[in-house]
Formats: structure tokens, C-alpha cells, sequence
């Protein structure tokens, strides 16, 4: 009855060096799949970058100027000078 169930074998698990053997030959076998751009796909990729980071670069150097320039006169307007403790003093009068 019960005991007539048989219990299916486990299938052993190869050793450690072989498991890390086969993860190499699949990753080889995954790279000579892929599609690698050619020189002049990669220099107008790289070019592009290059250029979204002088982009952004300066927009946030003009952003960082303005901001500048606003607690400046925010600090000027609360008269005082425009060291950093007056301006922390204009911040939290403002709050």
C-alpha cells in the first residue's frame, strides 16, 4: 500500500569545477552570438555621450550659477551680507 510508492532518484549535481566550466563555455557561446558595432557605429555612440555630458554639464553649471545668484540676492534683500550664515538666517526667516 503505502510502502509500494517508490521514490524517484535524484540526479547528482556535477562537482563545483564542472558546474564553473560549463558557466564559462556558456558565456563564450553567448558572446560569439551578440552583434558587436563596428568603429564607426562606436565612435558616433561615444560621440554622442560625449556630448549629452558637455549638455548636461553645463545646464547644470547655469542652474548652479542661477540658484547662486538667487540666494545672493536673497540674502542681499534681507540685508545682510552674503556669507553663508546670512543666508541661512534669510533661508529660515522665509520659513
Amino acid at each position: 500500500m503505502a510502502n509500494d510508492v517508490k521514490t524517484a532518484k535524484k540526479e547528482k549535481k556535477p562537482n563545483l569545477f564542472a558546474r564553473i566550466g560549463r558557466y564559462f563555455k556558456d558565456v563564450v557561446g553567448e558572446l560569439k552570438k551578440l552583434t558587436w558595432p563596428t568603429g564607426k557605429d562606436l565612435a558616433k555612440y561615444t560621440a554622442t555621450v560625449l556630448a549629452f555630458i558637455v549638455l548636461f554639464a553645463v545646464v547644470i553649471g547655469v542652474l548652479d550659477f542661477l540658484f547662486g545668484q538667487g540666494f545672493t540676492l536673497l540674502g542681499s534683500l534681507a540685508g545682510k551680507s552674503s556669507d553663508a550664515s546670512a543666508l541661512a538666517d534669510a533661508l529660515l526667516g522665509l520659513m
